[in-house]
């Protein structure tokens, strides 16, 4: 999963550092053709308000408090690249297609808890190698807000008021495994649909709700010649991938050749069409969500 490792220095921006080509085996996994239908079944097409809670009605009532933020010590890790601190609280929404439509973006370096008023677990900065992080938003408290952690998977950072400003989501990636499909939405309506490549046994794409953490530009001719997104999620067995895989992110990009779409064979990438993968890549920015489901019910 090198590829999705923009393991060495350079950028991630609109241009992550891609080490070298032996990434190609480990997360390709998404090759798309044009032209396939969005599929019958889709996510509502109303996402539940990420909004904060509406203010106290006028009739008097208590103002929830809101929980003090502990200080973080300056000693804590930095989530990077690399795989998250552990001890983030699970996403309990993980598995929910309905689209997350506001994205967090730090203006500075800002402390991430395990839960509104909990622990200080780690910092995070505005950029990941030179890339700007935005972070889809979960969930939200009085006073603070919880945004899909990066590097890691299914898992949450909770974020006090402060060092942030929030932007709109507008576009959704949805991959169903079984169905070896991935479906673009942009404010909860199908766009495109496309067959992919999947992760193998034991490499399965990882499930769960990730984003869009940046793109990078590829150095070997398997990728098609076309720019690969990388995602904030990593390998669910890091140990389960080749050796010269290890350390990288899942990632969405094409492939030299279609002729394995509609199969697991990937090591955990999501493999689809050069056209398919050029048209997202033109319309769905980085911090977009995506989700990975067997199936939508």
């Amino acid at each position: 999963m090198r590829y999705l490792g923009f393991r060495g220095p350079g950028r991630l921006g609109t241009v992550l550092a891609v080490p070298a080509l032996v990434v190609a085996a480990l997360l390709a996994g998404l090759a798309l053709t044009r032209g396939t239908a969005p599929p019958a079944s889709a996510p509502p097409t109303t996402a539940p308000s990420t909004r904060s809670p509406s203010a106290p009605s006028p009739s008097g009532d208590a103002v929830e408090a809101v929980p003090e933020a502990a200080s973080a010590p300056d000693d804590l890790p930095v989530v990077d690249y690399d795989p998250a601190p552990a001890g983030f609280p699970a996403d309990p929404g993980t598995m929910d297609v309905d689209p997350l439509t506001e994205g967090l973006r730090p203006t500075r370096r800002i402390a991430a808890y395990d839960a509104p008023g909990g622990r200080p677990l780690a910092f995070l900065d505005p950029t990941i190698r030179g890339v700007e992080l935005t972070l889809p938003v979960a969930q939200r408290r009085t006073g603070w807000v919880a945004v899909l952690l990066p590097s890691a998977n299914r898992r949450l950072a909770w974020l006090p008021a402060g060092g942030w400003t929030t932007t709109d989501l507008r576009d959704q990636i949805v991959v169903e495994r079984r169905a070896h499909r991935l479906t673009w939405y942009r404010d909860g309506v199908a766009r495109r649909s496309w067959p992919v490549s999947l992760g193998r046994r034991g490499q399965e794409t990882p499930l769960g709700r990730t984003f869009v953490l940046g793109r990078t530009t590829p150095t070997g001719a398997v990728y098609g010649g076309v720019d690969i997104y990388a995602l904030g999620s990593i390998p669910d067995d890091l140990d389960a991938v080749p050796a010269s895989l290890r350390g990288a992110h899942i990632g969405i990009h094409s492939w030299h050749h279609d002729g394995e779409l509609g199969r697991s064979t990937t090591n955990g990438c999501v493999r689809l069409t050069r056209s398919a993968q050029r048209l997202l890549l033109a319309e769905v920015p980085p911090g977009s969500p995506v989700v990975v489901v067997d199936a939508i019910r």
